[in-house]
């Protein structure tokens, strides 16, 4: 039986050596937890035309499950401390998870 509880996904995106304020964020606000993968981005010249910022090609992303209530308050924090206006210059969003196995309480 899936978890009756609501939980959501949050995708943060960040240039690589972020993680950590990433995750220190999240957890100061309900977070339990993360996990990290590296990553290229592809954006090339015409994204920072476009977007008007330097884009750096190694990225960090961090996958954080959370439950529902406190989603808004991680992604707000995690945004101050590393969106794309710092040195992060990250992008956060969030997926809604239809069913969670294996998570006893919230994440």
């Amino acid at each position: 039986m899936a978890n009756e509880k609501h939980f959501e996904l949050i995708y943060t995106i960040v240039n690589q050596g972020f993680s950590d304020v990433v995750m220190q964020a999240a957890k100061e606000n309900g977070a339990g937890g993360g996990t990290l993968f590296i990553a290229n981005g592809t954006g090339g010249k015409e994204f920072e035309k476009f977007y008007g910022i330097q884009i750096t090609p190694e990225k960090e992303v961090i996958m954080i499950i959370v439950d529902s209530d406190i989603k808004d308050k991680v992604m707000k924090a995690i945004y101050e401390v590393a969106g794309l206006e710092t040195q992060g210059a990250g992008i956060c969003f969030s997926i809604t998870l239809d069913d969670v196995y294996g998570l006893n309480k919230a994440a």
